[in-house]
């Protein structure tokens, strides 16, 4: 009997395009505007629409649910304390979502589905799934491999729709971004924390930066401005012509 291949999420990411490496690019998921002169590459939110002319990532927040959206999810979805609360990331009131099962995993991601569906409808090119790293900040309920099994799963479909998909962040997996289907990394203040490098070498430079100071944008620039996309933002993303926008570049 002969065993049917292996499935190698390499393969699978052959026929799906990641960003251009090194150019200009920004991070637009709290609001689209006219992208500046120069740039390339663009983030926006699954609820806005893709930039005319530019190659578009699709931000979703995968781990978390939306603030005050907990009612959009099951409610044994949302991962509860010990005394049956429901745990939140605290900094962005965002419930968490419980990736601890296989059976609650699929579920989940059937719902994010929709939305890369609907990215792919719109004519993104790639996925953005926000928060990879949650199991960092509450490693009393989860772990990197439940992050990754669930990753998996919207990778896999990701690809099946045409959409490059980027690591968000947690370096502490960027070693088995293959393994996972993984095609480029989204970064936040990788410059800041001096984790420019790593990435850079898991993802052979294919690395969108985003800093939101200006010593993070200092460090990234002085390291990495020849090889990899960098652009600081304001903390709250804002569009342009919104009070407190910022945006900068090398």
């Amino acid at each position: 009997m002969v065993s049917a291949p292996a499935f190698t999420p390499s393969a699978a990411a052959a026929t799906v395009t990641p960003p251009p490496k090194h150019v200009g690019w920004d991070y637009q998921i709290g609001g689209g505007y006219t992208p500046p002169t120069g740039v390339k590459v663009v983030s926006r939110s699954h609820e806005d629409v893709p930039a005319p002319g530019m190659y578009n990532v699709c931000y979703i927040n995968a781990l978390q649910a939306q603030e005050n959206a907990e009612g959009d999810w099951d409610s044994d979805l949302l991962l509860r304390d010990s005394g049956g609360e429901v745990v939140y990331d605290e900094d962005w009131g965002e419930a968490i979502l419980d990736i601890r099962t296989d059976a609650k995993r699929k579920r989940i991601a059937a719902e994010l589905n929709t939305w890369i569906d609907e990215c792919a409808a719109k004519g993104f090119n790639a996925v953005e799934p926000d928060n990879y790293d949650t199991f960092t900040r509450f490693p009393e309920y989860l772990d990197g491999d439940q992050a990754k099994a669930f990753m998996k799963l919207l990778s896999a479909h990701a690809h099946e729709k045409g959409l490059a998909i980027a690591q968000k962040n947690t370096l502490e997996l960027a070693p088995d971004r293959a393994s996972v289907g993984l095609d480029f990394a989204l970064v936040e203040e990788c410059g800041e924390w001096k984790e420019c490098g790593d990435f850079a070498e898991a993802f052979d430079n294919n690395v969108l930066v985003v800093e939101y100071t200006a010593k993070g944008l200092s460090q990234a620039c002085s390291d990495w401005g020849s090889k990899l996309s960098i652009v600081r933002r304001d903390m709250e993303v804002l569009p342009k012509g919104t009070s407190g926008y910022l945006r900068q570049t090398c």
